[in-house]
């Protein structure tokens, strides 16, 4: 199958053949007619922060492998080719079964695997103030336990890769070190550590900023605080929620122009009613309201309870915003998180997944998929 489109990096129009679920080739276009044209092509997505979507949350005890399998579908309609699953702050026999149900359907089939490559732990190692904790249960917020861990990696399969604390909790420093020597990338959020804490903790290990921005106090000293401590740090990779409605179109554009490109990761952070309508439901024990606007709010308040948007939406904003080109916007969503992760990156190149998009982008449409194509088959069309 042939797919002719600009190359979101070089802007020249190329015919890239897929067979197999590989590409084959990347030349330049032809005149005859391909299977499929658009404006641009590029790289799937990979998302490092999905809790669920479409009424289902990976943080729920009733979790079960057709659930995992509806995230992953609709994850994929937006363009995204894999996700880390990402379990937040509950109860240890709620986290348990989490890890050990994402585990066994990444066993039980390949496709799965690879659309899990590993698993996010969001929790329960956070603040336990309100802001900082965000949308997470405080009746479930506890310090960091080693042994704990070490039951939710081994019923994970050894594939939590990511997790996300609290810096300032007791005994965290020493948690830090320990897990990063076991391969687990560390993440700095849900935090109200003092700067030095944050300083201590990158020492330590730390080398991601969990949604940069959210999940912090109304208020805080104006210059001593945990986000400039992370936002100065030019070591410190951080992720970033672009959806307009996460953080102010202002804010975007301070944390892009002062981080190091490289280091500069979108997240969609998907909660399991992302794609649901508008209306009330009940999540987290307590009622949840999806606006017309996309916003998920506790109902009657400003208040942001979780993420109704997909990664696709991220980047089309970010494009909007000005303050990246295109395809830095597609870096940011697709092999920035790859790299932190230390997952094989995808390509517009002979030998790379055939996992991509087909996409419009122009003045009047900042970013629009028309094509997904996961192993070379294509999912769906404009």
């Amino acid at each position: 199958m042939i797919f002719r489109a600009k190359h979101y990096q070089t802007e020249q129009m190329v015919d890239v053949c897929c067979d197999d679920g590989k590409i084959v080739s990347v030349e330049q276009a032809g005149t005859f007619v391909p299977d499929h044209q658009a404006a641009y092509i590029a790289p799937a997505f990979f998302d490092l922060q999905i809790n669920g979507a479409m009424g289902v949350a990976f943080s729920d005890i009733n979790l079960d492998e057709s659930g995992i399998r509806k995230v992953l579908s609709v994850c994929k309609l937006h363009g995204i080719e894999a996700i880390c699953p990402t379990i937040i702050t509950n109860a240890h026999p709620v986290l348990m079964h989490g890890f050990n149900t994402l585990r066994k359907a990444c066993e039980s089939d390949s496709t799965i695997r690879s659309a899990m490559p590993c698993f996010h732990l969001e929790g329960p190692y956070i603040s336990n103030e309100d802001g900082p904790r965000g949308a997470h249960q405080k009746q479930h917020v506890r310090n960091p336990i080693y042994d704990e861990f070490k039951d939710y990696q081994e019923a994970s399969g050894n594939r939590i890769k990511l997790l996300t604390l609290a810096p300032e909790l007791p005994g965290a420093i020493d948690f830090i070190r320990k897990i990063t020597l076991e391969g687990v990338v560390v993440a700095i959020g849900h935090t109200a550590a003092s700067p030095m804490i944050i300083r201590e903790a990158i020492a330590a290990g730390a080398c991601l900023s969990t949604h940069l921005g959210n999940g912090s106090h109304a208020m805080w000293p104006r210059h001593e605080n945990y986000f400039w401590e992370q936002l100065g740090c030019d070591f410190l990779s951080a992720s970033i929620i672009t959806d307009g409605h996460h953080l102010p179109e202002a804010l975007i554009k301070t944390i892009v122009r002062v981080k190091p490109f490289e280091k500069q990761i979108i997240t969609c952070d998907a909660s399991g009613l992302a794609g649901l309508p508008p209306g009330k439901y009940s999540m987290w024990n307590q009622q949840i309201e999806i606006l017309s606007s996309g916003k998920i709010v506790v109902p009657g308040t400003p208040f942001l309870a979780g993420s109704g948007s997909f990664t696709d939406d991220c980047v089309a904003h970010l494009i909007s915003l000005g303050v990246v080109s295109r395809s830095q916007a597609i870096e940011m969503a697709t092999n920035a998180p790859r790299r932190l992760l230390q997952l094989p990156e995808i390509k517009i190149e002979a030998g790379s997944k055939a996992n991509l998009i087909l996409f419009d982008s122009n003045k009047n449409v900042p970013f629009r998929i028309n094509r997904v194509i996961i192993e070379g088959e294509v999912l769906n069309k404009s």
